[in-house]
């Protein structure tokens, strides 16, 4: 998966990465030729950053609360003090929260879900963009989800913060107008990770694991390293001219309504 080398050389960061998406995006940038510092609260984001050394690439990990400003603020301090400087970002922690319908969550899991899916990301934006903003632009990705594009995929406080990602990334590139920032997010569907994990051992308990992605028209899951390509993309020079989107990488559930095969009402 090499897109010109052009991250080749450039330093980034990635939140989240101790599993799925953002590790897969950890490993695919550093194949790519990027230096990284991988985060995370979960103590497995050690091993992230060994499989990079194991492959030659160069690596560090922290144990980092996104939704903790001071932490955010020493993250990126840790970026330019051990490797020189910070081109790429990418906000890809985040939590799920309760599956439950609004009327039954609590405003605390609400607020737990927002400081991470929505201030985690601004905050690592916001930190990232200072120092990028001086020294010539960068790219920043944030992930969002489809959930934060239309109901149904997800309880309605974690799709209330992915939307809120969504308008965030363009309102964000537009006011970063004329400093080579650019800021995008991805919105993957149902991707094999540690977060839909339990939905997928759901399906095989029962049998059913060939009904998993049957919505979609490409009929199947996604696996993190299909969504790390995009990340890639968008963190290289390769995706220049494209600034405050949403690339849905979803297998095209998002391209139509619900319906039924082989019925049209």
């Amino acid at each position: 998966m090499t897109i010109d080398h052009q991250v080749h050389n450039k330093r980034a960061i990635v939140t989240g990465a101790a599993s799925g998406i953002g590790r897969a995006s950890a490993l695919a940038l550093a194949e790519n030729g990027a230096t990284v510092i991988v985060a995370d609260l979960d103590e497995a984001v050690h091993d992230t950053a060994q499989r990079i050394r194991d492959k030659g690439g160069t690596a560090w990990s922290t144990v980092t609360d996104v939704a903790d400003e001071s932490s955010v603020v020493a993250l990126i301090k840790a970026s330019l003090e051990r490797h020189g400087g910070l081109e790429i970002m990418f906000a890809n922690a985040g939590v799920v929260g309760p599956l439950a319908p609004f009327l039954d969550v609590p405003v605390a899991q609400w607020r737990r879900v927002l400081d991470v899916n929505l201030l985690g990301v601004v905050q690592c934006a916001q930190h990232a963009a200072h120092h990028m903003k001086a020294h010539g632009g960068g790219s920043i990705v944030c992930t969002a989800s489809v959930a934060g594009l239309r109901a149904g995929a997800g309880p309605a406080h974690y799709s209330a913060s992915k939307a809120a990602v969504i308008n965030f990334c363009q309102t964000a590139a537009t006011h970063l107008t004329g400093t080579g920032i650019r800021v995008n997010a991805i919105c993957p569907g149902l991707i094999e990770t540690g977060m839909t994990k339990p939905l997928f051992d759901l399906a095989r308990a029962r049998g059913k694991s060939q009904k998993i992605g049957q919505l979609n028209p490409t009929q199947r899951a996604g696996q993190p390293e299909e969504v790390a390509k995009t990340v890639v993309f968008l963190a290289s020079d390769a995706s220049s001219y494209i600034n405050g989107q949403a690339i849905v990488v979803d297998g095209g559930l998002s391209a139509s309504h619900p319906f039924v095969p082989g019925h049209i009402t």
